[in-house]
C-alpha cells in the first residue's frame, strides 16, 4: 500500500466548451459537470480523490464513453483518464498482458495479435471501448459469455480507493497490507463474506443470478468466489462502475485465436422460428449465435459495405442469426461446418445457408453486426432518442421472451422496436424510439412491465451494459432486500463520503431512471443521426489537442440547445471556441466515417461550415477571388510555389521562418502556412504538362501526376513517386500517357478544404472534361500517384464511368509481377494514410512494401497524420499531436526505409519522427532497378 503523501491534484477545468464536450456519452443522459480535469498518473488520481473527499464534491472517472446507461456522467468533477493511462505491456508471450485504464481494447488485441492471442472480452464497441470501461462494467460480448468475460480472465488488479489507498493484489502481501491501511475495510468484507455464505438462500440468489451474464448492481459472487479479502475487493471493482475505485492498471489472462473461422447468417421465417430451436443451437457448440430481428436485417441493408447474405435479402417479417465456428485445424472446422449446415437444413423454414472462410465477407458481417445498435439508432425517426436495454434469461426462455417483448411493444406504442443480441447466452437487446418529456409516463409504464417479465423467465435486468442509472432503482427488485443491503454496506465500506460516481448501481430515488434524459436538438443533417456512440473518437487525428467528431457535433447541439433555453452566454462561449477548436484543427480526413456505423463523416460538416464562415466574412469575395484565379492558373499557381521552395531551400533557415511568422501575425494562422523544417530544399520536378505517348490502343493507362508532386520535392535524394512510376511502367513494359492539360488540373480538394466552392466546382469540372477526353473513350484507367488526391479524383469524376485507381494499386495489380526485385532491403516501416483506407490500397501499399523488405513493420499506433493537404502547415500542432503516438513507437527501431503513399503524408511523418519518408513506389524502383 502506498503511504499517503502531500500530492498536487490536476488543474479543474471549468470553461464551459471543455465541460460540455466531456459531458455526453453512448446513454440517453446528459450531466454537465461543474468541471473536468484529466490526471496524468496516479500520483494525481490520488490527489483528486482526496481533494474530493475534503471538499465533499463528487469525483466520476470516464473513459472511452461508450457507457450505454449513464454511468460515465457528472454534474460534479469528471475527470477523464483517455489523455493518458495508454500502457501495454505484453507478457508471456502474450498469455498475459499489462495495460492501462485508457487505452481500447483493440489496441490491445493489435499487440496481442502477432502472438496470436485477444483479450477474452469482445463487445461490439471494441474499437472505441477502453480498458476501463471494460474492467468497470464487466464486458463481455459475442464470443465471451461468462467463461471470458473480464471477471473471469483479470489476474491482477490495481486500483485506488476513494481514501487514496492503493490496492495491488499483484503483491504476495494484498491482504496484510489492505488490512493494515484499512482496517473496518479489511474487516467488514470479511464480515460480509461469512454473512453470504452462512445464509443458504443469499447463495442460491447468486449462484442463480450470476451463473447467467449479470451486470446489475455489485458482482457480490466475488463474497463467494474469493477468500482473500484482496481478491473478492479487486472482483467486486469489476462491474462497479466507478463507483468504488480508480482502475489504475490491470493484468489480464488472454485467449488463444483460433487459427480457422467460418461465419455465415442463417435466415428463418421469424423471430419465434429463429429462438426456438435456439437450445439445440447452442448445444451445437458455436463459437457465436447473435440474433437480428426483421427490423435489424432492414437497417443493416442500408449500412455502408452491407455484406450481400444481408443486402440481398427480401425481408418481411424474417429473424436470423449469425453463426460462426472456430478451430485449429482445417479439417476439425470442415466437420463443424458440415455439422451447422445439417443442422440448418433440419430447421422449418430455413433459407439456404452457407458458411464462409473468406476474410473479407466475414469482416462485412461482423462489421454490419458490431455497428448495428448505432445504425438502428441512428435510422431513428426526426426528435426521438434510441433507448437500447440490455436483458438476459436462461436460453431455453428466450422465445417466450421474446413474445413477451413484442406484446409489451405493442401495448405501449412502440411499432418501431428491435430485437437483436447475443443468442447464444441467452443476452437480448431491444432498442426504442421515444420522444423524451411528456412521453416519460409510457416509458415509466413500459420499464415496469418489462422489468416484470424478465424477472419472472428467471432473467437479469441488465447483462453487459451496466446497470447505470437507467437501471439503479431495479437492483432491489432483481435481488430481494438483503442482497441489496449487503450491496450498500459494501459502497459504505469503500466509500464512506460517497464522493464516487454517486447515482450510479445503487439509488434511493425510485424514478432515478427517468431524470437528466437528454433532450434532442436537431441541427445540421450531415450530424442528426449521430447517436454519440463515441466509435469515431480513437481513429481522430485531433482528439489529444482540441475536439472528436463526438465532441464537435454535441457542441453544435449543445450551443443550439442553450439558445433555445435563453442562455446566450454559453451560446455564445460554444460558438466563439469552435472556429479554432471544431473547424480549424479538423483534418476533414474522413477517417471518422471508417469507425461511424452510420457512416457519418464530420469532415464534410466542417467543410460546410468553413464555406459558410469563407462567404460571410468581410474579407470572403477577396479570398474567393484569389483563389478563383489560381484555379484558372493552376499550373503557374504551383509552380509559382514549388519556385518559392526553391528560393527559401536556398536562404538560411531562420528567413522563411522569420518571414512566416510575420505573415501568420499579420494576416492570421489560417491564412498563411508556416515554414516547416520538414519542408523540401527544393520543389517538385515532375513535368505535368505533355504526353507521354496519345492516347490510343497502343497506351494502357492514363497517368495524372498529382500537382503535390510540383508543389513538394522529393525527400532528400530521392526521385518521387512520378519518376519512380514513369520507371516502372518502363521496366514492366507498360505505357502511360499524360494528358496535355495535366499542369493546370486539380482533384478540388485544396479548394474545398478551404471552403472555396465556387474555384472548386470550376477545377472539377475542367478536370472531368480533360480525363474523358483522355481516358473514357479508349476506356482508360486513370492512375493517380498521391492516395489523397485519387479519392479527390474519384469525388470528381463519380456519375462518369471513368476507372480512377491510386498508383500503389495499379503497380500492385499490373506492374509488380512483371518485375524483378533485385535489390531487396533489410527492413522498411510503412504508414498507410486515411487515403489508403478509404480507398482500400493499404493492403497493395504493406504488399509492395514486403515484395521489396525482409522485414515490413506497421506501426500498430499509426493513424492519420493530419497533415491534410496545408493544414499541418497552418496548425503544425495538429500534426505534432495527431503523430505522436506513432512517432513514440517509431522509435523503438531503426528500419532501412520509411515509406507511405502521400507526399504531404511524408512530410507530416517526417516532422514526427526525423525520418525521411518516401514513396513506396520509390522503394520498388531501388529494390528492381
Amino acid at each position: 500500500m502506498a503511504p499517503p503523501a502531500p500530492l498536487a491534484a490536476p488543474d479543474l477545468d471549468t470553461d464551459v466548451v471543455a465541460r460540455h464536450a466531456l459531458a455526453h456519452d453512448a446513454s440517453p443522459y446528459l450531466l454537465i459537470p461543474e468541471a473536468v480535469t484529466v490526471p496524468a498518473d496516479e500520483a494525481q488520481v490520488i490527489a483528486l480523490l482526496r481533494q474530493a473527499r475534503a471538499s465533499g464534491r463528487p469525483l466520476t472517472f470516464r473513459a472511452g464513453g461508450t457507457s450505454l446507461s449513464g454511468q460515465a456522467q457528472s454534474a460534479a468533477i469528471l475527470a477523464d483518464v483517455r489523455r493518458h493511462f495508454r500502457q501495454v505491456e505484453v507478457l508471456d508471450a502474450g498469455r498475459r498482458v499489462r495495460v492501462g485504464p485508457g487505452v481500447t481494447i483493440r489496441q490491445v488485441n493489435a499487440h496481442l495479435a502477432r502472438h496470436g492471442r485477444r483479450l477474452g472480452p469482445d463487445p461490439a464497441s471494441e474499437s472505441a471501448c477502453t480498458i476501463g470501461g471494460m474492467i468497470a462494467n464487466n464486458s463481455s460480448g459475442m464470443a465471451a459469455g461468462t467463461r471470458e468475460n473480464t471477471y473471469a480472465t483479470l489476474e491482477s488488479l490495481r486500483c485506488v480507493l476513494p481514501s487514496g489507498t492503493v490496492l495491488d493484489t499483484s503483491r504476495p502481501d494484498a491482504d496484510a497490507a489492505l488490512r493494515a491501511a484499512e482496517p473496518a475495510l479489511f474487516a467488514g468484507l470479511e464480515r460480509l463474506m461469512r454473512r453470504v455464505r452462512e445464509d443458504p438462500e443469499a447463495m442460491r440468489v447468486i449462484r442463480e443470478r450470476f451463473a447467467l451474464k449479470n451486470t446489475m448492481g455489485y458482482g457480490i459472487n466475488a463474497l463467494l468466489d474469493f477468500d482473500s479479502p484482496a481478491d473478492c475487493l479487486a472482483h467486486l471493482v469489476i462491474g462497479s462502475e466507478g463507483t468504488l475505485a480508480f482502475i489504475s492498471s490491470a493484468v489480464l489472462r488472454t485467449v488463444a485465436v483460433p487459427a480457422q473461422a467460418a461465419t455465415g447468417l442463417l435466415v428463418l421465417p421469424g423471430l419465434q422460428e429463429a429462438t426456438a430451436p435456439l437450445p439445440e443451437i447452442v448445444a451445437a457448440g458455436f463459437a457465436t449465435v447473435e440474433l437480428l430481428d426483421a427490423r435489424s436485417l432492414q437497417v443493416a441493408q442500408r449500412l455502408p459495405g452491407a455484406p450481400g447474405e444481408i443486402a440481398g435479402l427480401d425481408i418481411g417479417s424474417h429473424a436470423a442469426l449469425l453463426l460462426e465456428v472456430r478451430a485449429d485445424d482445417p479439417d476439425a472446422l470442415a466437420a463443424q461446418v458440415s455439422a451447422a449446415q445439417s443442422l440448418a437444413a433440419g430447421l422449418r423454414g430455413a433459407a439456404p445457408f452457407a458458411m464462409s472462410t473468406d476474410a473479407a465477407r466475414r469482416a462485412a458481417l461482423w462489421t454490419t453486426r458490431k455497428g448495428l445498435y448505432a445504425a438502428v439508432a441512428g435510422a431513428r425517426p426526426a426528435g426521438s432518442t434510441a433507448l437500447l436495454e440490455d436483458v438476459v434469461v436462461p436460453v431455453d426462455r428466450l422465445a417466450g421472451t421474446c413474445r413477451g417483448l413484442q406484446q409489451l411493444f405493442a401495448r405501449h406504442g412502440y411499432d418501431g422496436a428491435v430485437i437483436f443480441g447475443h443468442a447464444k447466452d441467452g443476452n437480448l437487446h431491444f432498442l426504442l424510439d421515444e420522444h423524451l418529456g411528456a412521453a416519460s409516463s409510457r416509458l415509466e409504464a413500459f420499464t415496469e412491465d418489462m422489468v416484470d417479465l424478465v424477472l419472472d423467465q428467471g432473467g437479469n435486468l441488465k447483462a453487459e451494459h451496466g446497470t447505470g442509472r437507467a437501471m439503479a432503482p431495479f437492483v432491489e427488485r432483481q435481488y430481494g432486500p438483503a442482497l441489496h443491503a449487503v450491496m450498500r454496506e459494501i459502497k459504505q465500506l469503500v466509500d464512506p463520503a460517497g464522493i464516487l460516481n454517486p447515482g450510479v448501481v445503487l439509488t434511493a430515488e425510485p424514478g432515478a431512471h427517468l431524470r437528466d434524459l437528454q433532450p434532442v436538438v436537431e441541427i445540421e443533417e450531415e450530424a442528426d443521426r449521430c447517436v454519440e456512440c463515441g466509435y469515431c473518437e480513437p481513429v481522430c487525428p485531433s482528439r489529444d489537442l482540441t475536439l472528436t467528431p463526438r465532441q464537435r457535433i454535441v457542441l453544435r447541439r449543445d450551443a443550439a440547445l442553450a439558445e433555445q433555453r435563453g442562455d446566450r452566454e454559453t451560446a455564445r462561449a460554444i460558438r466563439a471556441a469552435y472556429d479554432y477548436q471544431g473547424l480549424q484543427t479538423c483534418a476533414a480526413d474522413g477517417m471518422c466515417r471508417t469507425a461511424c456505423p452510420v457512416g457519418i463523416d464530420t469532415g464534410d460538416l466542417v467543410r460546410r461550415l468553413r464555406a459558410q464562415d469563407a462567404e460571410a466574412d468581410a474579407g470572403g469575395a477577396a479570398q474567393r477571388a484569389l483563389w478563383g484565379a489560381a484555379a484558372r492558373r493552376w499550373g503557374p499557381t504551383t509552380a509559382a510555389a514549388s519556385a518559392a521552395l526553391d528560393v527559401a531551400g536556398a536562404l538560411p533557415p531562420a528567413l522563411p521562418r522569420v518571414a512566416a511568422r510575420a505573415g501568420r501575425a499579420l494576416l492570421g494562422a489560417d491564412a498563411v502556412p508556416d515554414y516547416r523544417p520538414e519542408l523540401p530544399r527544393r520543389g517538385g520536378s515532375v513535368r505535368r504538362g505533355g504526353g507521354r505517348g496519345r492516347t490510343g490502343a497502343e497506351v494502357d493507362a492514363v497517368y495524372l501526376p498529382s500537382c503535390v508532386h510540383t508543389m513538394f520535392g522529393a525527400a532528400g535524394e530521392g526521385i518521387g513517386a512520378g519518376p519512380a512510376l514513369s520507371r516502372l511502367a518502363e521496366r514492366a513494359g507498360v505505357r502511360l500517357a499524360v494528358p496535355d492539360a495535366a499542369a493546370d488540373l486539380c482533384c478540388g480538394t485544396p479548394f474545398s478544404s478551404k471552403g472555396m466552392r465556387a474555384a472548386k466546382d470550376m477545377m472539377r469540372s475542367r478536370l472531368r472534361e480533360a480525363l474523358e477526353e483522355a481516358a473514357a473513350r479508349h476506356r482508360l484507367p486513370v492512375v493517380i500517384d498521391a492516395a489523397s488526391c485519387t479519392e479527390g479524383v474519384l469525388d470528381a469524376v463519380a456519375g462518369t464511368g471513368l476507372e480512377v485507381v491510386d498508383a500503389v494499386t495499379y503497380v500492385r495489380r499490373h506492374l509488380l509481377p512483371r518485375l524483378e526485385v533485385r535489390r531487396p532491403v533489410a527492413s522498411v516501416t510503412v504508414h498507410p494514410t486515411c487515403s489508403t483506407t478509404h480507398l482500400g490500397a493499404t493492403d497493395d501499399l504493406v504488399a509492395i512494401a514486403q515484395a521489396c523488405a525482409e522485414e515490413v513493420v506497421v506501426p500498430i499506433a499509426w493513424g492519420c497524420c493530419a497533415y491534410a493537404g496545408d493544414r499541418g502547415l497552418l496548425h503544425p500542432e495538429l500534426t505534432a499531436s495527431a503523430t505522436a503516438a506513432e512517432a513514440a513507437e517509431v522509435a523503438t527501431r531503426e528500419t532501412d526505409w520509411y515509406v507511405s503513399a502521400n507526399r504531404t503524408c511524408e512530410l507530416g511523418m517526417q516532422a514526427a519522427t526525423g525520418r525521411a519518408y518516401r514513396h513506396v513506389l520509390e522503394l520498388l524502383e531501388h529494390a528492381t532497378s
